[in-house]
């Protein structure tokens, strides 16, 4: 999409039903569509069926240190080379409205090869406050996605990305939540190939309880290297 033009947004009332309500949205510009998606509203309903997964132990936000303060700590290194120099620059250059704090942060001089596993605690910035509940839904949709795709990329660190982006985004919101508050966001990628990505996510409140479960799949494209010659 273009930030510049603007969006007509065409809103079709797939199915209106007595618990659950459906509607699909047509983002076009330039006479063609941008972004199709398809949303699901349902009423508030009681049931004795009820369990979620064990949110992960780890330290708490205040123990640990921002992307924005682990990047300044990097850039005071007067040995940090060159090219990881543009390359934090680059990221701290740009005005992301969120705060995160890595759990385990990977060393910018390491490229060792992880497990395709990320969590970290994130927050908006500034105060949102008790508002409508779809507010804090739409804010936790712009979160879900910065850095999640990218957990795919973790045990091939070796590669050099050329081209990255998301193809499908889903979202199950299951409990209230404040997007201006910190939640741990627990990312995992179960598989990659074919020049794509699949990644799950798990959106905890502090309490433990688990608010929103997201999925993506998305393009990874990467520099292949030359094989050198053992001869």
């Amino acid at each position: 999409g273009d930030p510049k033009v603007p969006v007509l947004y065409e809103v079709e009332r797939t199915r209106t039903g007595r618990s659950f309500s459906v509607r699909s949205v047509k983002a076009i510009q330039h006479g063609k569509p941008i972004f199709i998606c398809q949303v699901s509203f349902q009423l508030a309903q009681e049931s004795p069926v009820q369990h979620q997964f064990t949110m992960p132990t780890v330290p708490p936000p205040e123990e640990l240190l921002t992307q924005a303060e682990l990047i300044q700590k990097f850039l005071e290194d007067p040995n940090l080379a060159e090219k990881y120099k543009k390359h934090l620059n680059k990221i701290q250059a740009k005005d992301v409205p969120i705060d995160i704090k890595p759990v385990n942060p990977p060393d910018v001089f390491c490229s060792e090869l992880q497990e395709p596993k990320h969590l970290f605690w994130v927050r908006a910035r500034g105060y949102i406050g008790e508002c409508d509940m779809k507010v804090h839904c739409c804010v936790a949709a712009y979160i879900s996605d910065y850095s999640f795709l990218g957990t795919a990329l973790l045990p091939h660190r070796q590669y050099d990305v050329k081209f990255m982006v998301s193809l499908d985004h889903s979202m199950w919101f299951h409990a209230p939540f404040r997007a201006d508050h910190w939640m741990l966001y627990e990312c995992e990628s179960p598989w990659a190939g074919g020049c794509r990505g699949l990644v799950h996510g798990r959106l905890w409140r502090r309490d433990g309880v688990l608010a929103v479960t997201c999925a993506q799949e998305g393009v990874i494209r990467v520099e292949q290297k030359p094989n050198q010659s053992k001869l």
